[in-house]
């Protein structure tokens, strides 16, 4: 799906300012060892399949539609492995955004792997060890829903960053 009407009329208001957004993403694995990748028609990366999540739309929810839009495959989110913030981006018509970043492993439940919109260009199953190029911090999200770790990977930068120093009462 191309950009969303709520991005596109903040953008007729803010224009090209930093718009801070949050996306969902699915780190689809399926019984055989084989995770779901899309290559995207901007830029021809590989990646995790996602997007931007809709107002009032729950993370989870976001990202199994975001896959089912982009790949065809109907997937179920099954854990939250990470919640990340990426680096600020300039697209090339100057509008800057930054994600936050919802990223869950998800198991495939039906439909068939194929370009499904305009935002990809190729869709496939890739064995874990046979993976085309995936920029950096996508391979540390797939990386992170790998491990199958009981909690949710995060960054905090420390009370003493967030807070400033605090002298004990």
């Amino acid at each position: 799906m191309p950009t969303p009407d709520f991005v596109l009329d903040l953008r007729r208001r803010i224009g090209h300012d930093l718009l801070w957004l949050s996306t969902a993403m699915g780190v689809v694995l399926d019984d055989s060892g084989h995770v779901l990748l899309a290559r995207r028609a901007d830029n021809g990366h590989w990646v995790l399949p996602g997007g931007i999540i809709d107002p009032g739309e729950h993370p989870a929810d976001a990202a199994a539609r975001e896959v089912q839009e982009e790949t065809g495959v109907i997937a179920v989110p099954d854990v939250l492995t990470s919640v990340t913030v990426c680096q600020q981006v300039t697209y090339p018509n100057g509008d800057r955004v930054q994600y936050l970043e919802f990223s869950f492993r998800c198991h495939p439940v039906g439909g068939r792997a194929q370009v499904n919109d305009e935002e990809s260009v190729d869709v496939g199953w890739y064995p874990l060890d046979a993976l085309p190029d995936l920029p950096a911090p996508m391979a540390a999200v797939l990386a992170t829903a790998l491990e199958q770790r009981p909690d949710t990977v995060f960054t905090f930068s420390g009370i003493d960053e967030v807070l400033g120093r605090i002298t004990p009462a």
